[in-house]
This record gives C-alpha cells, sequence and structure tokens, in this order.
C-alpha cells in the first residue's frame, strides 16, 4: 500500500452523495453495489464508506470505474489492515490518503466540505471478536479510537454530518440497543468493555460537534432513531445486507435508501444495458 497523493482539506461540489456500511472485502457485492448507484442515481460520483472496507484495491477501482463512481473516501473501521495503514497516516498525519485510482483512507478526525455542508469523520472500533483473531495478521492495536482522535475532533467545532463506524453510546437506534443488551454472538465481558468505552469517545464528540446527522456501520444491523432534541443516528447494513446503501442529499440531508431488491434490480438493469450496447458497438 503506497500513497499516490495527499490533501489536507477535501472540498466537493456534490449535492448528492452514496453512503455506504462496512464491506468487508466483498467483492462479489461490491458487483452488484457499485453498478446500482449509478443505476439509481446517475449523478452519482462520490461513495462514503463507513469502515470495514479491506478491499483489494486493484479489483475495487475496476468495479467502481466501469460503473462511473470517482471517488471512494473510507472512514475506516476495526477490521482493516492496520498494519500498512497505520504508518501511512503516521508519515501524513491529518492528511486524508489516496492509495489508489479511487480510493481515499480518511485520517482520524477528517473534515470534509462537500455541497456546502461540513461532514466530520471518525474512524476506529473495538474489536469484540478479537480473542478469535491474531495481533500482527487480522488484529492491531491501531483500530482503537483515541483521547486525540476525539480532542482534534470536537476542537473543530460543530459539524452537519458525522460518519463513524463505530456507534454513539446512549443510541436512540432501536435495533443497536437490543444487539447491545442481548449480546447474541457471546461475544466475551472483556471485549464488550472495551466495545463500550469505544461508543463512549463517539458519544462525546456527537455530544459536543452535534451534527443533525450521524451514520454508522460496525454492527450489522439497519435501523434509524431520533434523539430528544431532533438528532438522527442511521445504522447501516454491512455487505449483502438491507440499507448497506444509502442516497445522502447535502441541501435538504435528506436520506433515501433502496431496498436490497431494488438494488439487485438496478444492478442486473445496469448490466443488461451495458451487454446491449455492447452488442450494437460490435454490430
Amino acid at each position: 500500500m503506497k500513497p499516490l497523493e495527499t490533501a489536507r482539506t477535501i472540498t466537493l461540489p456534490d449535492t448528492q452523495v452514496a453512503v455506504c456500511g462496512d464491506w468487508h472485502g466483498n467483492l462479489d457485492w461490491l458487483r452488484t453495489l457499485a453498478p446500482a448507484i449509478t443505476s439509481l442515481a446517475p449523478d452519482v460520483r462520490t461513495v462514503l464508506q463507513l469502515g470495514d472496507w479491506w478491499m483489494q484495491t486493484d479489483a475495487s477501482d475496476r468495479i467502481f470505474t466501469d460503473a462511473g463512481i470517482e471517488r471512494v473516501y473510507v472512514t475506516l473501521g476495526n477490521h482493516e489492515p492496520w498494519g500498512e495503514i497505520a504508518p501511512l497516516q503516521h508519515a501524513h498525519p491529518g492528511e486524508a490518503i489516496r492509495i489508489s485510482e479511487v480510493t481515499w483512507l480518511l485520517p482520524r478526525p477528517a473534515r470534509l466540505r462537500i455541497g456546502g455542508r461540513t461532514i466530520l469523520s471518525l474512524g476506529g472500533a473495538a474489536s469484540v471478536d478479537r480473542q478469535w483473531r491474531t495481533e500482527g495478521v487480522d488484529w492491531w492495536p491501531d483500530e482503537n479510537i483515541h483521547g486525540v482522535h476525539v480532542e482534534v475532533a470536537i476542537a473543530g467545532g460543530p459539524a452537519d454530518v458525522m460518519l463513524t463506524h463505530e456507534s454513539p453510546a446512549g443510541t436512540p437506534v432501536r435495533q443497536v440497543r437490543e444487539i447491545l443488551r442481548t449480546n447474541p454472538l457471546g461475544f466475551p465481558k472483556a471485549a464488550r468493555l472495551e466495545s463500550a468505552v469505544s461508543r463512549k469517545r463517539v458519544s462525546r464528540v456527537w455530544d459536543e460537534v452535534k451534527p443533525d446527522l450521524l451514520m454508522h456501520g460496525h454492527m450489522h444491523t439497519p435501523g434509524a432513531g431520533t434523539t430528544d432534541d431532533g438528532r438522527r443516528v442511521i445504522s447501516v447494513g454491512c455487505d449483502g445486507q438491507q440499507g448497506n446503501l444509502a442516497f445522502l442529499d447535502l441541501q435538504s440531508l435528506e436520506l433515501e435508501t433502496p431496498s436490497l431488491r431494488e438494488v439487485r434490480h438496478a444492478a442486473e438493469s445496469r448490466a443488461s444495458a451495458t451487454e446491449k450496447a455492447q452488442d450494437v458497438i460490435e454490430q
């Protein structure tokens, strides 16, 4: 993994972007998702991805460029190749790093200006499955959100939108609260305590910068909720799951979330149209 370009500020004119949850390196899912994005929203050229990205960029770039997607900005999660990413971030502190034709890895924290809106990205999370992973192979301590990330994020002032991998503590999303309450996969107590610390750090930033909208991945359960003071939280689904894709209107901050059936149908329709166009060319 090599830095091809770095940027301390990111400003885009886009009035609509795609926001996607965890991909887990799933290229088969991207082959459905990428053409669906441009079929459902032809003007969208930018994807904001919410972590657990871990992609083979040579393959994912081809998928995105074929679909007309020009930029993917990654808010890093816990399941990432941190052994490669951390040295890059240490060498380029506070800068977004382009590692392929399409893919940018965002620093922690990052602030973007898109469509006139201030967007705060705060990556990282605690791995509740750490006991089944091997340090230096598929788990690294760099995944964690640290106090310095929190302080810098708060110092940047208010934001309209906040992008995280981790959920905030005290989330208004009922589906996430239920997962945390029941622990259906039986994660150990120590890991759940680490996760709670991670969520509290996200929540501290969330309470200080007071974005109208916070979107996160990590929980693998789509859902939405609103706090008593009107702040919205969206838990975005993972690869192959309902709610992995949402379209965000930067003017109104309204979201359109196509169903899984709509995503698959859009991808199939685009593939069919591409095949017909290719047939015409060959004739």
